[in-house]
């Protein structure tokens, strides 16, 4: 008996650990599916006021964006665009959340470099992006980066670009999801999934 229970116990233990490990690469990370849900964290807004992203995603349908952060040229290529489809993104019934691991005060920044006025979140600490499945370890080159933008909140991990299109019971009715963070979705074809969506 003695011996079963400490089989249950190592297997339970080696489970946890799997849940909590970061992978090291893009290409390895295990993201919520269509169908599941994005889980309920409070992060922070450009003002630094705590958000509980559970009340956001209630309001209105939403496209839930997760960008590396306002210091990649991708990512800013990526939220011009948005911001300029987000007329017809909200036409649609839709609102825009884009999340990233920067700090409140440099999410200000980005809002006003790339003319945003759809909302954007911190998760600085990484925990939003951990529960969806899209973190991995950050490259060498890229943790100081992280460090500074984070406001020392976070040194190794990064998000995988993603956009989930998620309806007011926060389950996900539609992913895009690139290894590659070069390449991102483009406004003309969010823009058509979410017709057909409606």
């Amino acid at each position: 008996m003695k011996k079963l229970i400490f089989i249950v116990f190592v297997g339970i233990t080696m489970f946890a650990n799997a849940q909590n490990t970061i992978p090291k690469n893009a290409n390895d990370i295990s993201p919520l599916l269509i169908g599941e849900k994005i889980p309920s964290f409070i992060l922070k807004s450009t003002d630094n006021t705590d958000v509980k992203v559970y009340d956001l995603l209630k309001k209105k349908k939403t496209v839930l964006v997760f960008y590396r952060g306002g210091w990649c040229p991708y990512c800013n290529m990526h939220l011009q665009a948005l911001a300029e489809a987000e007329k017809q993104i909200l036409d649609l019934g839709y609102q825009i959340i884009a999340v990233s691991p920067d700090a409140s005060e440099n999410l200000k920044i980005t809002e006003e470099k790339d003319k945003v006025k759809y909302t954007l979140l911190s998760d600085s600490k990484g925990e939003l992006i951990k529960a969806i499945g899209i973190a991995f370890e950050a490259p060498e080159n890229y943790k100081s980066i992280i460090n500074v933008n984070s406001n020392g909140a976070n040194s190794n991990i990064l998000p995988v670009p993603s956009v989930f299109i998620v309806d007011t019971n926060s389950d996900i009715l539609f992913e895009y999801i690139s290894p590659d963070f070069k390449h991102r979705i483009s406004s003309q074809l969010l823009i058509s999934i979410l017709k057909n969506l409606n």
